[in-house]
């Protein structure tokens, strides 16, 4: 994970602003230090954007990609996701070179918006949701709560029937933390992703190679990969050690 804030690579614990970690001015390096460790994937979080509801950072984005191509590192792909709004965003995203958008606060909000996203853009667009509490998905940068316990289950059911097969969970409560995943929630929501044939890559808590191997009990039930951001950036342990336990 690459998460962008004020033109620096940060950490947020819990997503609150005011608890950030800040890991380099570099951002261009940072993410090429990854994809040279072997990263095949960069989860590019813009937070400016998140909280303000616009993307801020698709310059930035695209001097990465044009600095990857400048290095012969055009197998690496891009998610970017913060501030995703319109068809536009997605439209310039698309066409700077992003694999793939990640649309959250829209998701939640716009069922119309969504499901022309999912028509026109396909497997470019994934959903994330970002949870706390007892299930209930997280707003705007996390700042909002959706205000409605359980708004997981029937939000999961409707991606569902509109033909989502993929999605981000992040367990909010643990993201920036260090202090492991909930493995007994996760397995709650693993069930129910399984009952629908869902797929998950999981965000929040990660802290160590042990960690990622409880993880791997979930690969049956639709876990197929894991963005890890602040214990790779604290050095609880390398990419390259994360990459050998997932085979």
């Amino acid at each position: 994970a690459v998460d962008i804030k004020d033109g620096r690579v940060v950490r947020l614990y819990q997503g609150r602003k005011d608890k950030e970690s800040v890991y380099s001015d570099k951002p261009v390096d940072v993410a090429l230090n990854w994809a040279k460790a072997g990263a095949k994937m960069i989860h590019f979080v813009d937070l400016d954007g998140a909280f303000c509801g616009t993307p801020k950072n698709m310059g930035l984005l695209k001097g990465m990609l044009e600095k990857f191509k400048e290095e012969g590192l055009t197998d690496v792909k891009f998610e970017f996701g913060g501030g995703v709004r319109t068809k536009e965003d997605i439209e310039e995203l698309l066409e700077i070179g992003a694999s793939r958008v990640i649309l959250g606060t829209v998701a939640f909000e716009d069922a119309e918006f969504l499901e022309k996203a999912i028509t026109r853009f396909k497997d470019k667009i994934i959903v994330s949701i970002d949870v706390k509490g007892k299930g209930s998905v997280a707003l705007k940068g996390w700042v909002e709560d959706s205000g409605k316990d359980n708004s997981l289950a029937s939000f999961v059911k409707y991606l569902n029937d509109i033909g989502m097969k993929k999605i981000i969970y992040t367990d909010i409560v643990k993201d920036g933390t260090l202090s492991g995943p909930n493995i007994a929630s996760l397995s709650e929501v693993f069930a129910m992703l399984y009952g629908y044939g869902m797929k998950m890559v999981l965000a929040g808590g990660i802290s160590s190679l042990d960690d990622l191997a409880a993880l791997k009990q979930f690969e049956l039930q639709g876990l197929e990969g894991v963005i890890v951001g602040k214990a790779l950036y604290e050095g609880r342990f390398t990419l390259g050690e994360a990459l050998k336990m997932g085979g």
